[in-house]
């Protein structure tokens, strides 16, 4: 039987990081995981490289340079005649990519001398691990200390069954060869915005069905009103508060059952796209097996170290509490990594920030107004609207404000919130500012360069105290 200081059960970033991690620290690692990819073999990299994070940056990236083309370039004198686009070569360029960054994780595994065990773990007690490979055979290994990273999976709903022809999951919405004519994504989460954009960009008719009555809950009212009203404008048909009852193909066509509260409602659409939220992979395991305790949602039980109830177990990643986001993931897998070689690592979970990768996108750290309310803080806030930034004019992206949110005590900065270009980069400053527990003052005295999007923070900040300088 193999004998490893660490094993990983998963490679995807929670995993493959914690993996990488354990064996810069001096640790004998392997890692098991099953992952086959579109080629037909063993791929590193979990959901987030191979289905999700990476592919779907790719393809909104080639949506949104046709959409800028169509619909914004002739603003700035730029005219196109004859513009088409080839969707066959959009998705190959993202398996491209895809393939890239996979093949990166090998070439890091092998740098580090982590061992690849190609195919599915499960916890067999005793600090031993069984590995079922592809072709059904099946080992043991041991490890001194086990490092689940198993992620999550799409979820389903009832009577909607996908088939990747006609219902989609969200993988399978990565890989349309042409743009529908008429799209529904069941689902106006991150998932179904970000793709709902890629093809309502191309050209389809999108219709989002959302279940919640209020548009993007864990996001500050502010900016969730902001980008109803913007993606509205930009032709999404987001319809709130409803309730799929069934989706049925027949003659190349969907039909969609729902309900509202003017009741009952038909939908014929070209494709359909579930994209409902993910569930943790914890079924597989064996955690029954061996005790290990799962919460009522499927959850692996973990302690803010991320220690198992199990001795020499520890969980990371979308298996366990707090927000499904690979860095979140990946930070987990290096705390545990050091915790495991004595140092005294911590993930800060207040300041891990949250990003949806529209156009323009909405991130945002820390709390919102809503959550300080029911908290019965008190809290003053600044807000500067991308209309009064001169980058914004300039770029011809006004739509979107940035938002800071201080104690209104203290003046320690509680949360930023942005609907705004680039917001993805422009968001790790407050993240920084929030690690170091930072004042809404310390972000007013930073010199930020003109004209940027980043003085829209500043600006922000500014409004905090009544005081800005544009608006």
């Amino acid at each position: 039987m193999k004998s490893f200081d660490v094993v990983v059960i998963g490679a995807g970033p929670a995993g493959y990081v914690a993996a990488i991690r354990s064996a810069q620290l001096g640790f004998s690692t392997a890692v098991v995981d099953k992952w086959i990819g579109k080629d037909g073999k063993p791929s590193l990299g979990g959901t987030c490289l191979n289905v999700g994070c990476i592919p779907s940056k790719a393809l909104l990236e080639s949506s949104e340079q046709y959409y800028q083309a169509t619909s914004h370039l002739e603003t700035h004198g730029i005219r196109f005649k004859q513009l088409s686009f080839d969707v066959p070569k959009m998705i190959a360029r993202k398996d491209g990519i895809v393939h890239t960054l996979t093949q990166g994780v090998q070439y890091l595994f092998k740098k580090n001398k982590i061992t690849w065990l190609q195919g599915e773990g499960r916890l067999a007690g005793n600090n031993r691990i069984t590995v079922t490979t592809h072709d059904r055979s099946k080992d043991e290994v041991e490890a001194q200390h086990i490092i689940i990273a198993t992620g999550s999976a799409p979820r389903d709903i009832p009577n909607v069954e996908t088939d990747n022809e006609f219902i989609f999951d969200s993988a399978g919405a990565l890989n349309f060869q042409e743009v529908p004519e008429k799209l529904v994504v069941i689902g106006a989460g991150v998932i179904g915005l970000e793709l709902g954009s890629v093809w309502r960009r191309l050209g389809s008719n999108v219709v989002l069905l959302e279940a919640l009555d209020t548009f993007l809950p864990s996001v500050d009212e502010q900016v969730s009103q902001a980008a109803m009203k913007e993606f509205n404008r930009q032709g999404l048909d987001i319809r709130l508060g409803t309730r799929v009852l069934s989706a049925k193909a027949a003659k190349k066509k969907v039909t969609v059952q729902y309900q509202d509260a003017n009741g009952d409602h038909s939908l014929e659409c070209d494709k359909i796209v579930v994209a409902v939220g993910r569930k943790p992979c914890s079924d597989r395991i064996n955690a029954e097996g061996v005790g290990l305790l799962l919460d009522e949602r499927g959850y692996i039980h973990v302690d803010e170290f991320c220690k198992t109830n199990l001795p020499n177990v520890y969980a990371v990643g979308d298996i366990v509490r707090g927000p499904m986001l690979a860095h979140k993931g990946s930070e987990e897998g290096v705390m545990v990594a050091e915790r495991l070689a004595g140092e005294e690592t911590r993930v800060n979970y207040e300041a891990i920030p949250w990003v949806i990768y529209t156009a323009p996108e909405i991130a945002w750290v820390g709390k919102t107004e809503r959550q300080l309310k029911q908290a019965a803080r008190v809290y003053k806030t600044g807000v500067f609207p991308l209309s009064a930034s001169g980058r914004a004019q300039a770029m011809g992206e006004t739509a979107g404000l940035v938002k800071v949110i201080a104690d209104a005590k203290t003046d320690r900065i509680l949360g930023v919130h942005m609907f705004a270009p680039s917001a993805s980069e422009l968001i790790m400053e407050a993240v920084v500012a929030m690690e170091f527990a930072a004042s809404a003052e310390d972000l007013q005295r930073v010199v930020h360069a003109h004209p940027s999007i980043s003085e829209a923070l500043h600006e922000a900040a500014l409004a905090v105290d009544g005081r800005p300088l544009h608006i």
